[in-house]
């Protein structure tokens, strides 16, 4: 009984979690505490939300569409990188220095330079998030590559495999799980880098929607499109965990 009890608890943690942000919130907002202009209450901003939802929802889809471009390229653009550094040891040395030093500069500054360089359009935005996306797929998988140990790529060899059979059939099944972590940071990632770039130039997606309401003051609609963003990031990140749950059938069975 108490194992179950505590079972329920666990799984309704982050609902009793979010509720006593939101009594918090409601409390400080409506109590006068914090005042309406500066901090809307939940009420005010889901208000907002309804009223605004069709705009939100045709903006939502041009980031959305961003995100998941870049997120692709990303990714196929990381996992090229890794397999090349990972096959070849000058590149590594090469190139992995490079790598981490283009994560040190703020997505903010390189924002600007793309718009000027590519416009208005979309391709900006997928450049962005490409940019802030491969670099956590790279990482992830180099590390899931030299996790196999010496032992078992000796054994191969030494029935005759070639590096292709014993990327196939070790290096890649072993660098699954890391994939598979660093492409969720990675969702989560794509769409903030499809924001920010969107605050910089455009003419749709929920970072376009958001300038203007801040110019406009309107804070209750302000706070009603993070709240969306949020809920886009989740909705990526659990499509990366569904997608992790079909491709591992054997960690399925271990985890029954």
């Amino acid at each position: 009984m108490t194992k179950k009890f505590q079972s329920i608890i666990n799984k309704g943690a982050p609902v009793i979690s979010l509720t006593v942000i939101g009594l918090l919130w409601l409390t400080v907002s409506e109590g006068g505490i914090i005042p309406s202009y500066m901090l809307p209450s939940p009420v005010e901003v889901v208000k907002a939300f309804v009223s605004e939802f069709p705009v939100l929802a045709e903006h939502s889809a041009v980031t959305l569409q961003e995100a998941l471009y870049g997120l692709l390229l990303g990714t196929a653009l990381g996992f090229v990188f890794a397999v090349l550094m990972d096959r070849f040891g000058f590149l590594y040395k090469a190139l992995y220095p490079i790598l981490v030093i283009s994560q040190t500069i703020p997505t903010i500054a390189i924002a600007p330079v793309l718009v000027l360089w590519m416009g208005f359009s979309m391709a900006p935005k997928i450049t962005l998030v490409v940019i802030t996306t491969f670099f956590p797929i790279t990482v992830s998988l180099l590390d899931g590559f030299k996790s196999v140990s010496a032992e078992e790529i000796n054994l191969l060899r030494s029935m005759g495999a070639g590096e292709v059979k014993i990327f196939r059939h070790i290096k890649f099944p072993a660098s699954l799980e890391q994939f598979f972590s660093g492409l969720k940071v990675s969702a989560s990632y794509a769409v903030v880098g499809a924001v920010i770039s969107e605050w910089l130039g455009g003419f749709e997606g929920l970072g376009v929607y958001m300038t203007r309401v801040k110019k406009a003051y309107a804070f209750d609609k302000m706070f009603a499109v993070i709240i969306l963003i949020s809920a886009v990031s989740l909705l990526l990140m659990g499509a990366v965990a569904l997608l992790k749950w079909l491709s591992m059938p054997h960690k399925r069975k271990s985890n029954r």
